[in-house]
C-alpha cells in the first residue's frame, strides 16, 4: 500500500496538501459525494472511475510521460477555495473515454443554484504541433507552461463525451484560462462530443496546432465561443454556439474571433480554421441582451478561414464580419472561402470593416451569395424548431427549413462528413443524452 498522505482541511474544508493515493482510505470531506482528491503535479499514469467523485485541487500538473484517466460517468468538482485547473502537459495525456449516457464532466464545486461561471479553471492540453510563434510561445493564464513544436500527428489524449461547466478565470488581464484551452495540440489527439457551459471566458480556444474535432457545443459562453490564434489549421465539424442573450463580459463576445496574431502579422503558418455545419446562435433581439454581445463571426487581424455549410444567425451587431485589409485580401483571392452558408443578425449580416477591399458590406455580401449563401432578414424563416428555450432546447431543422438542403463539399477532404442540411443538426440530434442546458440545478 503506497504511503498515506497527511490531508488538512481548513474550517472551510479547503485543502492544503497533496491529495490521497488511489488506495489510500476515503477521508471526510465537506462535500460528502468526493471519493477521491486530485492535486499537484501527476507524475505517473493514474486513473479514475465512476465511483471516484473527485476533488480537483489548485492548479494540477500532468507531467511528461503520465496519463490520466477518467472513465465514463466519472465527475470532477473542483475545489472553490483554490479555483483548480487542469493542464496536460507537452508529452503527457488526458483520456476522458464518457459514453452518450455516461459523459464525464468537470464542475463547479459549488452546490444547486449557487454556482457562476468562473468557480474554477478549467482544462488546458498543451501539445508538440506547429504554431507560428518564433519562440517557444508560453500558454496564457498564469500557468507559464510551455506549448508548440514539429510534431503536426502530435497526441494529448482523448476526450469523448464531455462537459465542462462554470469554468474560466483570469490570471491577469488579459490571460485567461477557458472552458477548454489548446495550445499547439496535435491531429493525433480525439476531440469529440464536448460541451463547454457557462464559461467565464472563452468556451474554446485553439492556440496553433492542427488538432481536429467534430460535435462542439459552446454554450452561455461570457466571451468568445471559439477563439483561433498563431496558425491553428484544424478541422472542425457539427457545432453549436448557443447564446444566453444576459451573459458577456466587457470584451465584446464573438461566435468567432479569430486572429493570425495580436498584431496581425503574416508570421506563418497562418490561422486557417476549417469548419463546416457549425450552428451560430445570437439572442436574436432578446429584451435583456448584454450590450458587448457582438457578432457570430469576426474574422481580423491577417486570418484565413474556410466556413461551410454553416448557419450565423441572430447576433446583434452583425453576422459575417471581415475585419483588416489582409483578412480582406485574403477572401478576395481565394486563400479564404465563406460558402453556402445561411446568414442572418439583427443589423449588418455582412459587415465589412477596416479595408479597401470591399468599401461597403453589400460588395461583401454579394460575394457570398455568389458562394452559394442565403440571407434572411429574420431568425424564424431559418426554421430550427426550439432554440427560445435555452433549458431545453432543439435545434433540428423544422420541416421545409432552407438548412435542410444546400450543402456543398466541394474542395473539403475526407475528414468532413458528407451532407445535406446546413448547420450543425439535420434529421439525426447527437446533442441527446449526454448534454445538459440547466447544470444549475444538476445535483453531482
Amino acid at each position: 500500500m503506497k504511503s498515506l498522505k497527511l490531508i488538512a482541511f481548513l474550517l472551510t474544508g479547503s485543502i492544503l496538501m497533496n491529495a490521497c493515493t488511489e488506495d489510500d482510505p476515503i477521508v471526510n470531506t465537506p462535500d460528502p459525494a468526493i471519493k477521491a482528491l486530485l492535486t499537484g503535479d501527476i507524475t505517473e499514469n493514474k486513473t479514475y472511475t465512476a465511483n471516484d467523485t473527485v476533488s480537483l485541487v489548485g492548479y494540477v500538473y500532468v507531467k511528461s510521460g503520465a496519463t490520466l484517466t477518467f472513465e465514463s460517468g466519472t465527475i470532477i468538482k473542483s475545489d472553490i477555495a483554490s479555483k483548480g485547473a487542469l493542464i496536460i502537459e507537452r508529452g503527457a495525456k488526458l483520456v476522458c473515454n464518457g459514453t452518450q449516457d455516461k459523459p464525464v464532466v468537470f464542475t463547479s464545486g459549488k452546490p444547486i443554484n449557487e454556482r457562476q461561471p468562473g468557480d474554477w479553471g478549467g482544462i488546458i492540453l498543451l501539445g508538440k504541433a506547429p504554431t507560428n510563434r518564433t519562440t517557444e510561445p508560453i500558454i496564457e493564464g498564469g500557468v507559464v507552461k510551455p506549448y508548440g513544436g514539429t510534431d503536426a500527428n502530435d497526441n494529448s489524449g482523448s476526450l469523448r463525451y464531455v462537459r465542462i461547466e462554470y469554468a474560466g478565470i483570469a490570471a491577469e488581464p488579459g490571460s485567461e484560462i477557458n472552458g477548454l484551452t489548446l495550445g499547439g495540440v496535435g491531429s493525433g489527439t480525439v476531440l469529440e462530443n464536448i460541451m463547454v457551459a457557462y464559461a467565464n471566458d472563452d468556451a474554446f480556444e485553439f492556440f496553433g496546432g492542427t488538432v481536429n474535432a467534430k460535435n462542439l457545443i459552446a454554450f452561455a459562453t461570457s466571451d468568445d465561443d471559439f477563439d483561433f490564434d498563431f496558425g491553428y489549421t484544424g478541422r472542425i465539424q457539427y457545432a453549436i454556439a448557443f447564446r444566453d442573450p444576459a451573459i458577456d463580459d466587457s470584451d465584446a463576445g464573438n461566435g468567432v474571433e479569430s486572429d493570425n496574431d495580436g498584431t496581425g502579422t503574416s508570421a506563418t503558418p497562418f490561422t486557417l480554421p476549417t469548419l463546416s455545419n457549425f450552428t451560430w446562435i445570437g439572442p436574436n433581439g432578446a429584451a435583456n441582451t448584454a450590450p458587448n454581445l457582438n457578432f457570430a463571426n469576426r474574422w481580423r487581424r491577417g486570418t484565413k478561414f474556410s466556413v461551410h455549410n454553416s448557419i450565423l444567425m441572430g447576433f446583434p451587431k452583425g453576422g459575417f464580419v471581415i475585419d483588416g485589409e489582409s483578412t480582406a485580401l485574403a477572401y478576395s483571392n481565394g486563400e479564404s472561402q465563406f460558402k453556402s452558408n445561411i446568414v442572418q443578425a439583427s443589423t449588418f449580416p455582412f459587415k465589412s470593416v477596416g479595408n479597401t477591399v470591399y468599401i461597403n458590406d453589400q460588395q461583401l455580401e454579394d460575394k457570398a451569395i455568389l458562394d452559394g449563401c442565403l440571407k434572411f432578414n429574420t431568425s424564424v424563416q431559418i426554421g430550427l424548431t426550439n432554440i427560445s428555450n435555452l433549458n431545453a432546447p432543439n435545434f433540428k431543422p423544422a420541416a421545409n427549413s432552407p438548412a435542410l438542403t444546400g450543402a456543398n463539399f466541394t474542395g473539403l477532404n475526407s475528414f468532413f462528413t458528407v451532407g445535406t442540411f446546413r448547420g450543425a443538426i439535420g434529421a439525426s440530434d447527437w446533442t441527446t443524452g449526454w448534454t445538459n442546458f440547466n447544470p444549475q440545478t444538476t445535483v453531482y
